[in-house]
């Protein structure tokens, strides 16, 4: 009986007390110029996320000092942005690398379960306009966007390792991304291994039945990896007039776009390729990146 005595003395006495920390909300701290390094959104984008998230994010009650809307959403937008370990995330609200695992976790599939609201086919209206800018800049008509595929690089999988070497030697997954001109991405595929063709990426995508179906209603620019068809423009391979050189010249300059969307991607969120290695969290990727690019395009212009 002493020893029980003794036993449960000792663990009371040397039990540490919980601590809740003092957490800095970053709105309070930074600058306009500073939020769009950090977070990659201008102040008034926040707000507007802050706003459209919070009914998933607002915890029943306050006990044990829960989150709030806007922290969680600042600690994912970090994450996001540099790639960062969690931990260095936790540090600037100064929270646990647990608790910035769940925040993240739930802004993500907060996104997510929003995807169909923002990220869709172009209807009828926004094709319209796409041709129109496409034409001025072009002077093809009827284009709506741009196709090209990009490589993500993963760690090597334990399954199946050999699919994912690409052509330059390193394991990566290839990624399929179709914009318009405002660098709106309406198509994006994100599970096929690197050593894919991008020809079969598109000809297995759903963007490719809806195109043979004529359910879209315009042409898409494509390198030549992928096949002429009648809504898909390729290059010449061996241009051997002037028009043909001339059409090569206008079809380079035009699909760009494409790649200064994948470089615009890239470079502002820089966990994509971080979470593809990590297998952090469990949802589909690709939705989330689309609708987070969708809406803060005008930010990343911008930059």
């Amino acid at each position: 009986m002493a020893r029980l005595v003794y036993r449960l003395y000792n663990e009371q006495a040397f039990r540490q007390e919980r601590v809740i920390r003092d957490r800095s909300n970053p709105l309070d701290i930074y600058n306009e110029e500073e939020l769009i390094e950090r977070f990659r959104f201008c102040r008034r984008d926040l707000f507007e996320l802050i706003e459209e998230l919070s009914p998933d994010l607002q915890f029943v009650s306050d006990h044990n000092a829960a989150l709030s809307p806007a922290l969680q959403l600042l600690m994912a937008l970090r994450f996001y942005a540099n790639g960062a370990f969690q931990n260095t995330v936790g540090d600037m609200i100064r929270v646990h690398k647990s608790t910035t695992c769940r925040a993240i976790r739930r802004v993500s599939l907060a996104l997510n379960r929003r995807l169909a609201c923002y990220a869709h086919l172009p209807t009828e209206a926004e094709s319209a306009v796409m041709k129109q800018r496409f034409r001025q800049a072009s002077g093809i008509p009827g284009i709506v966007g741009c196709i090209d595929g990009t490589h993500v690089q993963i760690q090597a999988p334990s399954e199946h390792e050999y699919l994912y070497v690409n052509r330059k030697g390193y394991h990566s997954v290839n990624v399929q991304i179709a914009c318009d001109a405002n660098y709106n991405i309406f198509n994006l595929v994100a599970r096929w291994p690197g050593s894919t063709h991008d020809a079969r990426i598109l000809r297995e995508s759903v963007l490719y039945h809806d195109f043979e179906a004529g359910r879209i209603n315009g042409l898409l620019l494509g390198d030549s990896g992928y096949p002429l068809k009648r809504w898909l423009m390729t290059p010449i391979i061996a241009p051997r007039t002037e028009q043909e050189r001339r059409y090569n010249t206008i079809h380079a300059t035009t699909r760009s776009v494409v790649e200064r969307c994948i470089g615009v991607l890239k470079r502002s969120l820089h966990s994509e390729d971080f979470l593809l290695k990590q297998h952090l969290l469990k949802i589909v990727l690709s939705p989330l990146f689309r609708w987070l690019l969708h809406c803060c395009r005008d930010s990343f212009v911008e930059e």
